[in-house]
């Protein structure tokens, strides 16, 4: 456990030194993760907004409050979920992260996913899926469907800011999280909810 603290504490480091990009220059924190440092379920959302550059911790406004509430309703403690960003550094007036603004991310996205070792991913909104995957989605046709990548279970849902603008959309991603929660039960990462 201790040579994983020190590797985490020096992948932090590694992050807030990170001037791959222009972002970090705007940026009044470096957003790294909340939750486990090693979990089942890996959230992944697009990049820090206002609320999360000012506290430093990821999906802690509006759209955090309705992606903790969903967390709740499925019984995930803590420890059974980590939650990142595509990109660490929030973008001017909460803009999307520019494709090479992502490129200048991924090794960290990488090296932070091999650390947490999750066996699913929940991609939140069209941004995390083109940081994950290289191409820009049609969310309809990717959205609460599982793709099997080298062992891991990967879902793409809404982003929660998403729905919190679209109240119709609460639905889908209340019914994803449910279909993430069995899956993680199905493989053996979770115990059943009672």
């Amino acid at each position: 456990m201790e040579d994983f603290d020190a590797k985490w504490s020096e992948f932090e480091n590694k992050c807030r030194a990170c001037n791959n990009c222009g972002l970090r220059a705007g940026a009044q924190n470096v957003v790294i993760y909340r939750g486990g440092r090693q979990a089942p379920l890996m959230i992944v959302g697009e990049a820090p907004g206002e609320q999360e550059d000012i506290k430093g911790i990821p999906f802690c406004g509006r759209s955090g409050q309705l992606l903790q509430n969903l967390l709740a309703s499925y019984g995930f403690g803590d420890n059974d979920y980590h939650i990142c960003n595509i990109a660490k550094c929030r973008p001017p007036q909460n803009r999307r992260p520019t494709p090479d603004e992502i490129r200048a991310c991924k090794p960290l996205l990488a090296e932070q996913f091999m650390m947490v070792r999750p066996k699913v991913i929940l991609l939140c909104g069209s941004t995390a899926y083109e940081g994950f995957f290289g191409t820009k989605p049609v969310m309809r046709d990717v959205r609460g469907k599982f793709i099997e990548k080298n062992g891991y279970y990967i879902m793409t849902t809404y982003h929660p800011a998403f729905a919190l603008r679209n109240p119709k959309n609460k639905m889908p991603i209340y019914e994803d999280m449910g279909k993430v929660r069995a899956k993680l039960e199905e493989i053996g990462a979770l115990p059943p909810l009672e």
